[in-house]
């Protein structure tokens, strides 16, 4: 299967179990739910399945966990959306939930969609082992809460309005935790399910996680609304110190080919396995949204 294939196919399985877990909630928090949770890449959810088909997990159970980090990546985006952030008004090429709703019903579908993410993990057809289930729970709440993504989230809000801006150092750290965090959480699931060591599928999340972050600050630079799907230019109008600000767009693009290589690296031991895996690295760098 090529990969455009195999990703074609995650999207539809991963929307098809959203759909059928999210049918639970009504009125307008759950409209907003499922519009969040609309369209998008998939990637992280495309990596639970990925790194679980190399652990032989029965794609049932994987398909549970990439829903839940799909709903708990859909949560991160509205709330970042809002006017108290980021203030967008475009998502996916769409009104984001507090345009097309309003703000309250923007947070609260926001933290039900995080809270459906811990109550689909922690269910038995999750996993039959109970450890395994909250094994997953345990590091999804690590990664994407106050040591995590929402402390990068926080790093990057205060990096808004600090007279200086951030190194390079800085930078890499804030989105080795506010991006990065819910792309190795995904590998590290396949690795819980499949009970097995993560250590090599968490070296390679790292390295994509970054090049992803590479790669959207470019695109942040060269790309077009129509296609990236929400505005763009913003870190240049409002000043903001970005891997492209500090290093040249060049640079840039030359680092993040290096990691997606760094990447594939790991995955030698997995053999032709991992190729699809390989070629979601390569995926990264070279998408247009």
């Amino acid at each position: 299967m090529s990969f455009e294939t195999a990703l074609k196919t995650a999207q539809d399985d991963i929307q098809a179990t959203l759909t059928d877990l999210l049918v639970a909630f009504d009125g307008p928090v759950g409209d907003a739910m499922r519009y969040a949770t609309g369209g998008g890449k998939r990637l992280r959810g495309f990596l639970v399945l990925e790194t679980s088909a190399l652990l032989d997990v029965p794609r049932e159970r994987a398909l549970r966990a990439a829903a839940a980090i799909e709903a708990v990546h859909a949560y991160s985006l509205i709330h970042d959306d809002l006017p108290c952030m980021d203030d967008d008004n475009l998502r996916r090429g769409q009104p984001t939930v507090h345009r097309k709703w309003n703000e309250a019903t923007a947070v609260l579908a926001g933290d039900a969609l995080q809270s459906a993410a811990f109550e689909w993990l922690a269910a038995p057809l999750t996993h039959p082992d109970a450890s395994v289930r909250a094994e997953l729970v345990l590091t999804l709440a690590r990664d994407a809460g106050a040591t995590g993504m929402v402390w990068g989230q926080a790093l990057d809000m205060a990096a808004e309005s600090a007279e200086d801006p951030l190194t390079l150092e800085q930078i890499t750290e804030l989105q080795r935790l506010k991006t990065g965090r819910l792309l190795e959480w995904p590998c590290r699931a396949g690795a819980i399910l499949g009970q097995a060591d993560p250590v090599h599928l968490l070296r390679y999340a790292a390295d994509i996680g970054l090049a992803f972050q590479i790669a959207d600050d470019l695109l942040d630079v060269e790309g077009e609304a129509a296609t990236v799907g929400k505005a763009v230019g913003k870190d240049a109008d409002a000043g903001k110190a970005t891997f492209v600000s500090l290093m040249g767009a060049d640079a840039a693009r030359d680092r993040a080919h290096a990691l997606v290589k760094s990447a594939q690296d790991v995955l030698l031991p997995f053999g032709t396995r991992a190729a699809t895996l390989a070629a979601v690295a390569r995926y990264v760098v070279t998408r247009d949204k």
